[in-house]
């Protein structure tokens, strides 16, 4: 073999050198055909300042007990609480106590036909002294005040009812809030783990135009694609904080308190249709308030009615009564009278409605109207919880198949993803299709979070529907 046949190979692999070490170290393709494991959704991510963790369950507790609006809603309850008693239905008797004190200084003048001259005083005064004690007990007003009675437990459910409500509501909003910042904070991750990408590709592109092999348009394309990327995790950074901001005041804190969310959006698969509806229809909050709004309004109807009986009630009192005038004259004479009088007294007081101008008409009808409009309002209050039903359910199981397609397509979209950078960097693909792999895995993942997102909100409306988000005061996660 000559010298200039031995000199070739070695020339060769001289050169090689300097283009294999300038190119950085990549996991081998074995490593990267792996089957990708999805990240946690807690992680946090590294362009997130680190910051005190906040639980699903903390949350809600912190919401229940700071939330503004249950807490006007409790004292609600508690005025609805304080008005049932019975003598606020008029069943008990009313006991007065009176006291009038009176000073008179007048000018008098008196004939008699006994006198020729009339007798006069100037500045005579007096002086008046009452007091009493009395009671009223009505005993019959055509049973209105067992009505009025029952009229107040209703009132006391019904606005029950409606925190019942609030609370449920008000839990589900949180919990909305919380995956959203979950959400957010995922869309973080994945434009991490983009500009990871972006920059590996950065830097495989920048050591081929050091040795020759790109030009160097090519490394201006890759850089302009990474601070495309830059720039959609500063807007989704954005994203983030506004979704802190709305769960903190959900639950009654200060707005720019910041946190780290430690739950995952977990999904229920086991929802069914049937049960739903059947839940609703028995525990609904707002259905059972609308139920008590009718029966408010037939014993109002039943009040009107009461007031065209006559109405029975008991007086008795004890009375004082002292009248002084002070001496005064009267022509030629001094003139003093003191009188006292005092003792008990008592009876009945009744009186009979006979006419009012067709007044208790006119109310009784109305109060039929009213008794038949808050049938209707049942009924609407009925179909529109089942429409509502039918729809989150509807996209319950839409969101459910997307879900199950989706979870299967990152892995997909993440393996792709690993062979395209792996194939860009032995030069057997183009920037463009690594790009759009790379857009490709990023729009997966966004559609991942985005699908979850709107399963676990579908879950949450059922719930709420269903009155399965509080049970005895605490929430299901």
């Amino acid at each position: 073999m000559s010298s200039r046949s031995l000199l070739l190979p070695l020339l060769l692999l001289t050169t090689g050198l300097p283009a294999l070490a300038q190119q950085p170290v990549l996991p081998s393709r074995r490593e990267t055909t792996e089957k990708p494991q999805s990240k946690p959704q807690t992680e946090k991510p590294e362009t997130v300042a680190p910051a005190p963790p906040l639980t699903l369950a903390e949350a809600i507790r912190l919401g229940v007990e700071g939330n503004y609006t249950i807490l006007v809603s409790r004292q609600d309850v508690r005025v609805a609480e304080n008005n049932v008693t019975r003598g606020n239905a008029g069943q008990l008797p009313v006991v007065n106590g009176n006291l009038v004190r009176n000073f008179n200084r007048n000018n008098v003048r008196q004939e008699s036909g006994a006198r020729p001259e009339p007798s006069i005083a100037n500045g005579a005064k007096s002086n008046q002294l009452q007091a009493n004690v009395a009671a009223t007990w009505t005993i019959f007003d055509g049973l209105g005040m067992f009505v009025a009675y029952d009229r107040l437990q209703v009132i006391e459910q019904s606005q029950q009812q409606l925190t019942r409500a609030t609370v449920e509501e008000t839990v589900a909003a949180v919990m909305d809030a919380y995956f959203v910042v979950v959400r957010e904070s995922g869309k973080i991750n994945s434009l991490e783990e983009a500009l990871k990408i972006g920059q590996a590709r950065i830097d495989l592109t920048q050591a081929r135009v050091d040795v020759g092999v790109s030009a160097k348009v090519e490394v201006l394309t890759a850089r302009v694609d990474y601070n495309a990327d830059r720039s959609a995790l500063i807007q989704q950074q954005e994203a983030l904080k506004t979704a802190k901001i709305n769960l903190n005041e959900l639950i009654g804190r200060a707005p720019g308190l910041d946190f780290l969310p430690q739950d995952s959006i977990v999904v229920a698969r086991d929802l069914a249709r049937d049960e739903v509806l059947a839940a609703l229809r028995q525990r609904n909050p707002r259905l059972q308030q609308a139920r008590f709004n009718t029966e408010i309004a037939t014993l109002d109807r039943k009040l009107v009615r009461a007031s065209r009986y006559p109405r029975v009630g008991l007086t008795s009192g004890y009375g004082f009564n002292r009248n002084i005038n002070n001496a005064s004259f009267f022509g030629d004479q001094l003139v003093t009278t003191t009188g006292r009088t005092y003792g008990l007294n008592y009876g009945v007081v009744a009186s009979v409605p006979i006419f009012d101008g067709f007044n208790r008409n006119r109310l009784e009808q109305n109060a039929r109207i009213v008794e038949e409009q808050t049938r209707l309002q049942l009924d609407q209050t009925q179909l529109q919880l089942d429409a509502d039903a039918e729809q989150a359910f509807a996209q319950y199981q839409n969101r459910l198949a997307l879900l199950e397609l989706e979870e299967s397509n990152i892995l997909l979209a993440r393996e792709n993803v690993a062979i395209a950078l792996e194939r860009y960097r032995l030069g057997l693909l183009t920037p463009l299709v690594l790009r759009e792999a790379q857009r490709t895995q990023l729009q997966a993942e966004t559609r991942l979070l985005d699908i979850r997102y709107q399963a676990k909100q579908a879950e949450i409306i059922l719930r709420r529907l269903s009155s399965g988000l509080v049970q005895s005061g605490e929430a299901q996660p």
